[in-house]
């Protein structure tokens, strides 16, 4: 299977990779000149591959790594996606060229399998320290997926990760960042992007290039120590820029129940503790969470 490109199928403003001055195209060349291993330099990033327009990059990676057609360290972006995937299967849809929708595939060798499940956390971490970087923009992270900025003194959401297995000893991270959606063009209320945010730059090459060079830091770090998250300075790391921490929460877990407590740590399994009022720790390992308080102050990872 290849990725779905519709941009010679349709000729209409919709599709058209210049219709909008204010975001051009990604440069797909230099992109893989600054990225990709080569025979002298060694490196996660083996192939890099942008598509004008796609259904999901998560499952056009997924299906390629399955069908032995993708190599570890192989990047899939499409300027733009119309069936776009969150966690629990929510889809979503942007603006051609208004964010950054990217997979990769990584291999976790010498990671034992239930350590995987950091795999997301470390996204977000990688993602925080590439868009400070890159953007100069303060971000936050809400467990256990979802980056936050501030605009005009509220949290919003800019972007998100999904995690997939792909076959027996791979993982599909997909990662979403809206970067120059206007106000008009945003999904939901709590929405934001970098550019709302007051980034001091929304140009996509070096945003993009900046979050994959801190993925790759951070994927073998902690690859290189197995996996272990404190050994790799991995939990900690997130804790310090969780935005969930440290607040009441509910989480809202699969099977229609909930739980209400303050969200108190991160475990050794990435799970986050909440200690409820009957003066119970009860980790979570998988639901929504819900912030119920304004938080006091939110950091944002620093740089390894």
């Amino acid at each position: 299977m290849t990725p779905r490109d519709d941009s010679d199928a349709n000729s209409n403003a919709h599709s058209n990779r210049w219709s909008d001055l204010d975001r051009p195209p990604l440069n797909a060349v230099a992109l893989r000149r600054a990225l990709v291993r080569d025979g002298g330099r060694g490196g996660l990033w083996s192939d890099v591959q942008v598509v004008a327009r796609t259904g999901s990059t998560n499952s056009d990676l997924v299906a390629l790594a399955v069908a032995g057609k993708a190599a570890e360290g192989t990047v899939l972006i499409a300027e733009e996606q119309d069936a776009g995937r969150g966690r629990l299967d929510r889809r979503w849809t942007a603006p051609a060229r208004s964010g950054l929708f990217f997979s990769v595939l990584l291999k976790p060798t010498g990671v034992p399998v239930e350590r995987w499940g950091w795999l997301p956390l470390l996204a977000g971490v990688a993602m925080a320290t590439g868009l400070s970087r890159s953007a100069g923009v303060d971000t936050a992270l809400k467990w256990p997926n979802d980056l936050l900025v501030t605009v005009e003194g509220e949290e919003r959401k800019v972007g998100g990760i999904l995690a997939e297995r792909a076959g027996d000893d791979a993982v599909v991270v997909g990662i979403g960042i809206n970067v120059t959606l206007r106000a008009d063009e945003l999904p939901v209320p709590g929405a934001g992007s970098l550019a709302l945010a007051g980034a001091a730059t929304t140009d996509r090459d070096t945003i993009l290039r900046t979050v994959l060079r801190s993925l790759e830091q951070w994927f073998e770090k902690w690859r290189s120590v197995a996996g272990d998250p404190a050994a790799s300075g991995l939990q900690d790391t997130y804790a310090a820029g969780c935005a969930t921490l440290g607040r009441e929460v509910r989480a809202e877990l699969p099977g229609n129940t909930s739980i209400t407590g303050e969200a108190v740590a991160l475990d050794g399994d990435g799970r986050l503790v909440l200690a409820t009022a009957e003066g119970v720790q009860q980790p979570v390992g998988a639901g929504d969470i819900v912030h119920l308080r304004p938080a006091g102050s939110a950091g944002s990872p620093g740089s390894e």
